[in-house]
């Protein structure tokens, strides 16, 4: 059974990475997802994917310039779907008070040593206090993130985000101690997957929207796979 991700909650269906999208992915019956987060200036959790606001707010300036109140009153709903309400920037600890997932992929983006180790004991914070170290797996293609993970949150479940195979994807995971590998689905062959399952790695496959492509991975045997759109997934494989 191929288990079904939300991408950004339901990037397709709703802005990304908002309570509204990740409120939209449980609405389909997905309880799985993936988000990204940077840290404020003040150190809290935010969930945005880009370093700069640019993107999805229309303002200038980083993520990692502004306090997590001023972050919370920002809307985050341009170039997505178009949406009538206006959807700020949630703090990762909002979505586990409100969203009910069985379970998390957190992807946490490139960062210098200092800001990895920050991040990760935020992270740890966090978790341990909503008790969820069981529901969460810590995403990172940065190897100054994963290895702050394995030095200061052990117990914390890791996964490698492999987007190109310059270097062997499965040989990278297992240095840095993962046990799952996301991986972008162009890379996802039979072999690939095989060979990860002989070395214990769980295998995610992003972004996949088109209802012939996640039939052909689910028939390859991926373990999980990431889509903007958890409403037709569900249509296209049934519920994972």
């Amino acid at each position: 059974m191929t288990l079904i991700y939300g991408h950004r909650g339901a990037k397709g269906e709703a802005p990304e990475n908002t309570l509204v999208g990740f409120q939209r992915c449980l609405e389909h019956g997905v309880r799985r997802c993936e988000l990204d987060l940077h840290l404020s200036r003040d150190g809290e959790l935010m969930v945005i994917h880009d370093p700069t606001l640019k993107r999805t707010t229309g303002r200038r300036g980083k993520v990692s310039e502004q306090d997590a109140a001023e972050l919370a009153n920002i809307d985050a709903r341009q170039g997505g779907p178009g949406w009538v309400q206006p959807c700020p920037i949630p703090r990762l600890a909002e979505l586990f008070e409100k969203c009910d997932f069985e379970h998390w992929q957190l992807e946490v983006k490139s960062a210098s040593r200092v800001r990895a180790t920050r991040t990760v004991l935020a992270i740890q914070e966090l978790v341990e206090r909503h008790g969820l170290r069981e529901r969460i797996t810590v995403t990172s293609s940065s190897r100054e993130v994963l290895r702050a993970l394995r030095r200061l949150a052990p117990d914390l479940s890791r996964g490698l985000v492999a987007e190109y195979a310059w270097l062997d994807p499965l040989k990278a995971a297992r240095n840095h101690g993962c046990e799952l590998l996301a991986l972008n689905w162009t890379l996802c062959t039979p072999e690939r997957l095989k060979r990860a399952r002989q070395m214990g790695l769980r295998v995610s496959v992003w972004t996949v929207n088109e209802p012939a492509l996640m039939r052909r991975l689910a028939d390859f045997g991926v373990d999980s796979l990431i889509t903007d759109f958890p409403g037709l997934a569900i249509a296209t494989l049934g519920k994972g």
